[in-house]
C-alpha cells in the first residue's frame, strides 16, 4: 500500500503545465500544497464533498485542459451522486483521483465504509470510461500515464495507508488569492 504523500508526489510529477487540479479540503490539499504549489491548483478549503462537482464544471468549460479532481474517500462518499453526473456529462478531459484510506483522517480518523464498497466499481457502473483500483506507486504511475492517453471520464482509486505526516502546514494562501491565482491560470491557458 502506498502512503498518501507518496501518491500525491507521483500525481504532481505526472502533471503537465496546462492541467488544472481541484483538491479537497484537509490533508490532501495541505500535502499537495507542500509538494507542488502551483497556480493551476485550486485548494477547496473548508468545503468537503464538492471537489468532483467543481471539477466537472471546470472540465466542461475548459475542454482543452485536463482537469484532475483530487479527493479522499470521505469527500467522495459525501457526493456520490456526482459520479453519475460526471458519467452522464462524459467530459473526455476529466480525471477523478480518490485517495482511499478508509478514514475521515482530516477530521479525526473516523472510519468510512470503503472497506465494504468499491468506489471504482460504482464509477464504472455509473458510466466512467475506465476506473482503476491501484495498490502501489508503480500501478499509480501506469494509471496516470494511461489516463493521459485515453478519453475520460476516468477514475483512479488509490488505496493509501493511514500514516499522517506530522506538522504539515496549512495552505497559507488566502482563499481570495487562491481564487484569483487559479482564475488567472485558467485565463492564461485559454486559446488566444
Amino acid at each position: 500500500m502506498i502512503s498518501r504523500i507518496h501518491a500525491i508526489r507521483i500525481i504532481a510529477e505526472s502533471l503537465q503545465k496546462n492541467d488544472l487540479v481541484v483538491s479537497t479540503t484537509g490533508m490532501i490539499s495541505r500535502e499537495l500544497f507542500i509538494t507542488d504549489d502551483r497556480s493551476g491548483n485550486f485548494y477547496m478549503l473548508g468545503s468537503m464533498g464538492l471537489v468532483s462537482s467543481f471539477a466537472l464544471g471546470l472540465a466542461l468549460l475548459n475542454p482543452s485542459n485536463r482537469v484532475v479532481a483530487l479527493e479522499g474517500d470521505g469527500s467522495a462518499l459525501m457526493s456520490m451522486g456526482t459520479l453519475a453526473l460526471v458519467a452522464s456529462e462524459a467530459p473526455r478531459n476529466f480525471l477523478h483521483i480518490i485517495l482511499d484510506n478508509e478514514s475521515y483522517e482530516s477530521t479525526g480518523g473516523q472510519p468510512t465504509i470503503t472497506n465494504q464498497i468499491d468506489l471504482a466499481k460504482i464509477a464504472s457502473s455509473c458510466g466512467y470510461q475506465k476506473a482503476d483500483r491501484i495498490e502501489n506507486g508503480d500501478q499509480l504511475s501506469v494509471a496516470l500515464t494511461n489516463s493521459r492517453n485515453n478519453p475520460g471520464p476516468r477514475m483512479i482509486l488509490a488505496k493509501v495507508g493511514i500514516a499522517p505526516v506530522k506538522n504539515i502546514p496549512r495552505v497559507t494562501h488566502h482563499p481570495i488569492d487562491i481564487r484569483d491565482s487559479f482564475s488567472n491560470a485558467v485565463s492564461n491557458m485559454l486559446p488566444k
